[in-house]
C-alpha cells in the first residue's frame, strides 16, 4: 500500500531534532524521499541515518540565500524535483519590548522570518518546473496571541502567518498548483524548550512539572504537529490553501 506521500520530495528545515526530526522521520516513513536541512550537521547527519531509505541531509542556514540555493539545487540534483517544503527551523530568544535587544531581534528575524522568505522565494520556482507542491510553514500559537516575554518570537510568527497567506495567494493568482499554509504549535516537548528552561534556572525536577502541566493535561510531542504537516504535504489537503491551523491541545481556545 502506498503511503500518503510516495515518493514526493520533501525538504524539512531545522530537521535534526524536535518538530522538524518529527516531521522528516513521518514523511519518510509515508513514502517521501526527504532532504533534511540543518545548520547541526552531526545532529542532522544522524537523523538523516537514523531514517535511512532516500534520506539524505544537507547543511542550510536558513538565514543566508547562498545556502537555499543550495539546499534546492542538491534536493533537484538528487531526487530530479520538489514537492514539499517545510520551513521549520526557528529560534527563540527571551526578551520583552524593554528588555530586547536590537541584536537579538535581528537575529530572530533573520531566522524565523527571512528564513521562510527566502524558502519560499526559492522553492516555488522548483516546484513550478514539476507542476506544483506543498509549502508548510511552522509559526506558532505566538504569532496568533501577544506574548509578552518573546517580543521579537511572537512578531516574527505573525510576519510567517501573513508571508504565507501572500505566498498562497500570489501562487494561486499564477496559476500555480502550489499551496502554501502555516501550522500554529502551541507547547511542545522540544529540546529548543527544554533548552529555554533550563537556561531561566529551572532545575530537572521542575521541567517536568512544566510539561505534566501543559495544555490539555500535558505538553504536546513532535509526533503531534507531524501528522498535521504530513495532512499538509499529501494530496489529501489539496483544496487547503492560505489557511493557519493550530495544534495546541486547546491553549488558545479561550
Amino acid at each position: 500500500m502506498a503511503g500518503r506521500v510516495e515518493d514526493k520530495v520533501c525538504i524539512v528545515t531545522g530537521a535534526a531534532s524536535g518538530i522538524g526530526r518529527g516531521c522528516a522521520e513521518l514523511l519518510a516513513r509515508e513514502g517521501g524521499r526527504v532532504v533534511l536541512a540543518d545548520v547541526s550537521d552531526e545532529a542532522g547527519g544522524e537523523a538523516a541515518k537514523a531514517i535511512g531509505g532516500d534520506a539524505t541531509f544537507v547543511h542550510c542556514d536558513v538565514a543566508d540565500e547562498s545556502s537555499w540555493q543550495a539546499t534546492i539545487a542538491a534536493a533537484l540534483e538528487r531526487f530530479g524535483r520538489l514537492d514539499v517544503l517545510v520551513n521549520n527551523a526557528g529560534i527563540m530568544i527571551p526578551g520583552d519590548i524593554e528588555s530586547g535587544t536590537v541584536e537579538d531581534w535581528q537575529r530572530t528575524m533573520d531566522v524565523n522570518g527571512l528564513g521562510v522568505f527566502l524558502g519560499c522565494k526559492h522553492a516555488i520556482p522548483a516546484m513550478r518546473r514539476g507542476g506544483g507542491g506543498s509549502i508548510v510553514n511552522l509559526s506558532s500559537t505566538a504569532g496568533l496571541v501577544g506574548t509578552p516575554p518573546y517580543a521579537a518570537y511572537s512578531a516574527s510568527k505573525g510576519a510567517v502567518r501573513i508571508l504565507t497567506k501572500s505566498v498562497a495567494l500570489h501562487c494561486k493568482h499564477k496559476g500555480d498548483a502550489i499551496r502554501c499554509n502555516s501550522v500554529h504549535p502551541g507547547g511542545i516537548d522540544t529540546p529548543m524548550v527544554h533548552a529555554l528552561w533550563a537556561g531561566s534556572g529551572m532545575d530537572a525536577e521542575q521541567i517536568a512539572k512544566a510539561l505534566e502541566s501543559g495544555n490539555a493535561g500535558r505538553f504536546g510531542e513532535p509526533r503531534d504537529i507531524a501528522g498535521m504537516v504530513l495532512y499538509l504535504a499529501s494530496d489529501e489537503s489539496r483544496f487547503v490553501n492560505g489557511a493557519e491551523l493550530v495544534v495546541d491541545g486547546g491553549l488558545t481556545a479561550g
